[in-house]
């Protein structure tokens, strides 16, 4: 049975360890982070995502899965680890690096790198390639090369894993073609063969395209509070059109995608991205946007409370990463306005001001603020969200909930773009 070697086991690379573990390859699993491998040993998983943890289980039952903090010899390595942004907006390869070096001392002859992790072009090419020569292998001959990035949605992981066309960038024409031989034991979408770079550039422009549409979307909602429409209801009369698709407002963007990756083509040729930049910084300054509502909202109220739902940068997931929200609630803070948070995918208290209990949360609030559509806010009865409220308002960011049964319940009802019910009209 051929082995591979996946480094980095977070959201990306657990769901396709285990895929491949229950699809007919031994699987050894990389993470620097020890609670993880930890629980990942004794069965459990560190992340949520749908059927992940049947994978896993069956993995373990087959015994075709392991895991450590070490890499160990395999067939092909796959690296799948963070490229984050510092703060200067420029493109953190230190994990790439790290994660290239650690399995150097294990390659062999007729070995495959695959690097899945969402990066800057060029980055096989300038990052990983001057770190493979020091395997003494020969590119492309003896050591094979190959970018093929995932192309996932949180929550649909295992769904979009073998449903979703696969781009395979090689170094060459034959790291194409096997990396392409391994992937056919689960993709049943389809395989889209080009080099490296033209890989790397395509997935950027996918989370960069997204972006810079919902920098627009949020430029309607901003003018729609002030002329008095309905963005929510513009936008999907305007999606009726054949050739428009326009995506939604929200406090902000987040994720280690969209949130992330234009910055990549910035830093690259910033002269050159004007739109993109632009783009980014509408997105960044959303929660800013927000912020200021609740607290126009909330001008009149003595000594206001503020109950924010919604931690996690999606619906109905548990991760925050660069999370819009986390960005509210430091602006809220800034504000001096007294703060509850709560979210219930985030398990562990990991944001300021958070609880369990949206009992707790909203107990003496004067303002609800959903900040993320899970569908759990959707089924909540607005009569006993209202029961322990000092004053009964929402301010509903992503459209997530009823205004009608919110409105019959007694509460005021504010909405992002909706140019009704806002404090400036």
């Amino acid at each position: 049975m051929e082995k591979i070697c996946v480094v980095g086991l977070g959201y990306i690379g657990l769901p396709t360890a285990v895929m491949f573990a229950n699809h007919g390859y031994e699987v050894h699993g990389v993470d620097v982070n020890q609670k993880a491998v930890d629980m990942l040993s004794d069965g459990q998983i560190h992340i949520e995502e749908p059927f992940l943890q049947d994978y896993l289980n069956k993995a373990l039952e087959k015994g075709t899965f392991s895991v450590s903090t070490k890499p160990a010899e395999a067939d092909m390595f796959i690296i799948a680890v963070p490229s984050p942004i510092a703060e200067d907006k420029t493109a953190n390869m230190d994990y790439i690096r790290a994660a290239t070096e650690s399995i150097v001392p294990f390659l062999k002859k007729g070995d495959l790198v695959v690097l899945e992790s969402t990066v800057p072009p060029r980055t096989v090419l300038d990052v990983m390639m001057p770190i493979l020569v020091k395997s003494n292998l020969e590119i492309g001959t003896e050591l094979f090369v190959s970018h093929s990035p995932e192309r996932v949605i949180p929550g649909k992981v295992f769904e979009e894993l073998v449903k979703n066309d696969r781009i395979i960038g090689g170094i060459n024409e034959e790291s194409s073609k096997r990396t392409q031989v391994y992937y056919e034991s689960f993709v049943k979408g389809e395989f889209i063969l080009t080099d490296a770079t033209t890989a790397e550039m395509v997935k950027v422009m996918e989370n960069t395209y997204r972006d810079v549409n919902i920098a627009f979307a949020n430029e309607i909602a901003k003018i729609s509070d002030n002329v008095g429409v309905d963005a929510w209801e513009a936008i999907r009369l305007a999606n009726h059109h054949p050739r428009v698709n326009i995506h939604l407002p929200g406090p902000g963007v987040g994720g280690h995608c969209i949130a992330v990756d234009p910055w990549f083509l910035v830093e690259k040729e910033k002269d050159l991205s004007q739109i993109i930049h632009l783009s980014r910084n509408t997105n960044d300054g959303m929660p800013q946007y927000t912020a200021d509502k609740i607290d126009d909202i909330l001008k009149d109220v003595k000594d206001a409370k503020v109950a924010v739902f919604g931690l996690a940068f999606k619906g109905n997931i548990d991760d925050i990463r660069e999370s819009p929200s986390m960005e509210v609630l430091e602006r809220l803070k800034a504000k001096n306005l007294r703060i509850s948070s709560f979210d219930p995918h985030v398990k562990e208290n990991k944001a300021a001001f958070q609880t369990q209990s949206y009992d707790e949360a909203v107990e003496g609030a004067d303002l609800i603020v959903i900040l993320t559509d899970h569908k759990a806010f959707k089924d909540y009865d607005p009569k006993t969200l209202g029961e322990t409220m000092r004053h009964k308002a929402i301010f509903d960011t992503k459209n997530a909930i009823s205004r009608e049964a919110y409105e019959e319940a007694g509460f005021t009802v504010y909405r992002l773009g909706d140019g009704k019910g806002n404090p400036k009209n």
